[in-house]
């Protein structure tokens, strides 16, 4: 089969590479899986380069996130051959077969196809986690999405809209506002540079943002601290800028709001009945065409490269797909 595989380390995709390798092996607890598509998430690219927090033992196979059908399960699974699952694992993705544990899969609900179900659980599932779950998103509140090109931002935008909030998306890229406010109709799409509390501060009528959700960290995170309502919340989800932010205690103290950290997948790890239970609201919210993730792109397997390279130089607006086997 094909298969996505880091065999070194690198900065610059050197260690990467297409081969033909074993059908993977199925332990118990686990479903095996013809994949049909798989999404690229920003922490794929930096297990690339030993920069992720999770470090898999090299040589392992790249992809944290597939759609596709069933081939072989446990009896007392819930799964049986033939289902059309959606999930994953930290690895394992990238490739025409993967084996994941049953408790990282869901079936895709009806009305969506491959490409789209690969796109939307990693990316959907850090956002419900992040918006609801912790930060008890209510209608009517003012959600400031930084990243809101990438697949993450995209999916906070997307979801904190249909669940009744008023959302300023914030891109650091001027070309993509367009092309962001035509997906999902934000309130507003501002660019995220220099002292953007101002414009916040104008769109909300001086309330400023009651949830402020950001993967960019770095000189963003350091503005948004400004741009927090009091009793707001702040949600640390990355550092794609490169620089992991500090804060002076007072400013929050003063400020009266709460700096929150997010890693859903250690989240649905560590509470599994609330991990099945945010993959079942998004799996409703998805089959009532109320969510829709973004797609920049869908490409072969075998032009994983220009995925990669595309996220590294932050063209995209929405996630890569890519079709293993074509």
């Amino acid at each position: 089969m094909q298969a996505l595989r880091v065999e070194t380390l690198s900065d610059d995709l050197g260690g990467v590479s297409l081969i033909d390798a074993p059908e993977p092996g199925r332990e118990p607890g686990e479903i095996l899986v013809r994949v049909r598509a798989a999404s690229l998430n920003f922490p794929d690219l930096l297990m690339t380069r030993g920069a992720y927090q999770f470090k898999p033992e090299v040589p392992f196979t790249s992809g944290m996130e597939l759609a596709g059908e069933v081939i072989e399960a446990d009896a007392d699974s819930g799964f049986a051959p033939g289902d059309r699952v959606m999930g994953g694992d930290k690895t394992g993705a990238f490739a025409e077969f993967a084996s994941i544990p049953g408790r990282g899969l869901s079936r895709i609900p009806e009305g969506v196809d491959f490409a789209a179900a690969a796109a939307m659980g990693a990316a959907y599932q850090t956002a419900y986690t992040g918006l609801v779950e912790l930060c008890r998103l209510n209608e009517g509140q003012w959600v400031l999405v930084h990243g809101a090109s990438g697949g993450v931002g995209l999916a906070a935008v997307d979801l904190a809209k249909a669940l009744g909030a008023k959302v300023i998306a914030a891109t650091g890229v001027e070309a993509k506002r367009e092309r962001i406010a035509a997906l999902y109709n934000p309130e507003a799409v501002i660019l995220a540079e220099g002292r953007f509390r101002e414009k916040v501060a104008e769109l909300t009528d001086g309330a400023l943002a009651d949830i402020v959700f950001d993967p960019v960290g770095g000189d963003v995170f350091d503005e948004s601290t400004r741009c927090v309502a009091f009793g707001g919340k702040l949600v640390v989800v990355g550092f794609t800028s490169g620089r992991i932010a500090e804060v002076a205690t007072n400013i929050p103290l003063i400020k009266g709001f709460s700096i929150v950290g997010l890693r859903a997948g250690e989240y649905a790890r560590r509470f599994p009945e609330r991990g099945a239970a945010i993959r079942a609201e998004i799996a409703r919210l998805a089959a009532e065409g109320r969510i829709t993730p973004a797609i920049d792109r869908v490409l072969p397997l075998s032009r994983w490269r220009e995925g990669f390279e595309a996220m590294a130089n932050r063209e995209l607006v929405g996630k890569v797909v890519f079709e293993p086997g074509s």
